[in-house]
């Protein structure tokens, strides 16, 4: 299959990858954004909307410029490769995702633009503390009041950039039980809403989350994203679409880091010769790049398979791509702080929050060991009577 990109892809890669060598020039600047009170700089927000990144995958008629998965996929893995903290997957893949995929028309119209003109960021707060890697465990109740909308009670952790987001999307339970697969619904909750409150904090890779709580949240049902028959389904498309963007971002990373190695490889010396010509650290050099493109591979399956409609064949291709992406980015960042030798493990120094954001990626939405079980229960990739 031939994956080179287009001539207008290949241009949407070169300006992110101009944008970002503005924004991140350095350690410093991403220091400087990472102590913000939102865990970010506006002002590179800002021009991610001005460089159009912010409409990649929304229909025209809400001002978006229509296009598909490769193209969040180019816009993530130069993300990964600068480390950008912007929330960028928060707001338009996972919360983007969702209005893409449910809301009403008048929602759509209403939020979408404000998504793409920069202005309005969004958090998907899809776990909570008894639910571990399972999205349909789900303890946060929506009681319908009798006057036409919801009252919603619970918990939610570990929310992506929930602590300055200015809209929640909140799965709560409209009927059944915890663990049941029917009776999640979707609602929209503005993050200043009487009874949301937000402990925010940073987490390990230098970006931000919050636990939220949410009580007595009233929400009208003009607010309902998708009711408890699709709520689900609705989610678990959009963590498929979102599997394969952090692949890509994971391919980004772990290329920098990569090349980080090798040139750190070829300027230290030892014994008055650079440590880079002793054959057997240029041959785990070698097996980080082996790693490196393995990954890249199952990032273009991703990239590839998420939007596929039959949702069982869907599953278990993001199930391989974590699988993949979890073992190599845990190979390279290891052998990569190993050939840095203890300036790898400083806060100074870039490779530890490489190896820091390629750990978070593989714990997002489950790790690779929960999903090699997952693969497992499902008869591997190809074994359709299986799932």
């Amino acid at each position: 299959m031939d994956f080179d990109l287009s001539d207008e892809q290949r241009q949407l890669k070169d300006s992110v990858e101009r944008m970002l060598s503005d924004c991140y020039g350095d350690m410093k600047q991403r220091d400087a954004a990472r102590k913000l009170p939102a865990g970010y700089d506006p002002k590179n927000w800002a021009k991610f909307a001005e460089l159009g990144l912010t409409a990649i995958p929304f229909a025209e008629e809400h001002g978006g410029l229509g296009q598909g998965l490769l193209e969040t996929m180019i816009v993530m893995e130069a993300l990964g490769s600068r480390l950008a903290l912007e929330p960028y997957l928060a707001t338009v893949v996972l919360g983007g995702g969702v209005l893409r995929h449910a809301g009403s028309k008048s929602l759509q119209d209403k939020i979408i633009p404000q998504i793409i003109d920069g202005t309005v960021t969004l958090a998907l707060a899809h776990q909570e503390k008894q639910s571990r890697f399972d999205l349909y465990d789900v303890a946060t109740t929506a009681t319908f009041d009798g006057k036409g909308g919801y009252v919603i009670n619970g918990e939610k952790v570990a929310v992506l950039n929930g602590d300055s987001a200015d809209h929640i999307i909140v799965p709560a339970r409209v009927s059944g039980k915890r663990r049941d697969k029917n009776g999640i619904a979707l609602f929209l909750v503005a993050g200043n809403a009487a009874g949301v409150t937000r402990k925010g904090y940073p987490t390990q890779d230098g970006l931000h989350g919050a636990d939220i709580v949410l009580k007595d949240v009233k929400c009208d049902a003009s607010m309902t994203l998708a009711d408890d028959v699709h709520g689900l389904a609705i989610l678990e498309t959009v963590v498929d679409e979102a599997i394969a963007a952090l692949a890509a971002e994971a391919t980004g990373a772990m290329g920098a880091l990569h090349l980080m190695t090798v040139d750190y490889l070829k300027t230290r010396k030892q014994f008055g010769v650079p440590i880079g010509s002793f054959q057997v650290l240029q041959h785990r050099s070698v097996d980080m790049f082996t790693a490196l493109e393995q990954g890249r591979s199952m990032a273009y399956y991703g990239a590839m398979m998420a939007g596929d409609a039959d949702s069982k064949e869907r599953h278990k291709a993001m199930a391989a791509v974590k699988v993949q992406i979890g073992k190599s980015a845990r190979f390279v960042g290891q052998e990569a702080i190993q050939l840095h030798g203890g300036i790898g493990m400083t806060m100074e120094y870039m490779a530890g929050h490489y190896f820091k954001r390629l750990t978070m990626i593989d714990m997002a939405f489950g790790d690779h060991q929960h999903h090699l079980r997952l693969l497992a229960q499902a008869g591997g990739l190809g074994n359709a009577e299986a799932a």
